[in-house]
């Protein structure tokens, strides 16, 4: 068990990590073995910061109605929290949605961030200032298109997507290569040609110097 020094200060570091406007990755919390120790000891705390390394807002919500008095009794700030976790719970989607359609609609952001549908650009505005995702809005299809995302947690999947993302760039490279190869080929040939003469391409209006007519024929 982690001494009473050690669990204060743990529980300062991850106060000052909830609350921090840009502060986002709590993956660095939850691999200190003293946030480890304090996931034993105080599980509702515990219990949120793994609502905060990789949940939803859904989530947060939950955690609010059965831990009612948690958060005024430890300095927690409601508004800040909840801010925080819709601009996780946007990032999370967004990674899903990178892995297939890359398109995210406005009503499921809407739905999972229980936010009013005009209010979905407002969010996802603010999550690309905090340089969580970046993409292009789009209000004729309802849907936002996404160019890049951050990965709340970052393990044995996502280390499969980058092997495939790697392995498509290295196909992509390997046709644009062939291409190349072959209009230098080609290039080469036209050259080899222009260089012969129009004799030589045509075959037209070809006659052999006289050493040539002279020369013996062998026929077997």
């Amino acid at each position: 068990a982690a001494s009473p020094e050690a669990r204060d200060l743990s529980l300062r570091a991850l106060k000052t990590a909830l609350q921090a406007e840009k502060h986002f990755d709590f993956q660095d919390l939850t691999a200190l073995d003293s946030i480890q120790a304090l996931r034993k000891s105080d599980e509702a705390w515990g219990e949120l910061l793994e609502i905060f390394s990789g949940q939803l807002y859904e989530d947060l919500q939950e955690f609010k109605e059965a831990n009612s008095s948690f958060l005024s009794s430890n300095s927690l700030n409601e508004d800040t929290l909840d801010r925080k976790m819709r601009l996780l719970t946007l990032t999370s989607l967004a990674a899903q949605s990178s892995s297939d359609t890359r398109t995210l609609p406005y009503s499921r952001i809407a739905k999972a961030l229980n936010i009013p549908s005009e209010d979905v650009e407002m969010w996802v505005i603010d999550c690309i200032r905090c340089g969580l995702v970046e993409g292009k809005l789009s209000q004729q299809k309802g849907e936002f298109l996404i160019h890049r995302c951050t990965h709340r947690a970052f393990g044995e999947k996502q280390w499969r997507e980058v092997a495939s993302r790697l392995e498509t760039w290295r196909t992509s490279l390997v046709n644009v290569l062939n291409v190349i190869r072959s209009q230098k080929e080609d290039f080469i040939r036209e050259k080899e040609a222009e260089l012969a003469g129009p004799e030589v391409r045509s075959g037209q209006n070809y006659r052999p110097d006289r050493r040539q007519r002279n020369a013996p024929v062998e026929v077997e």
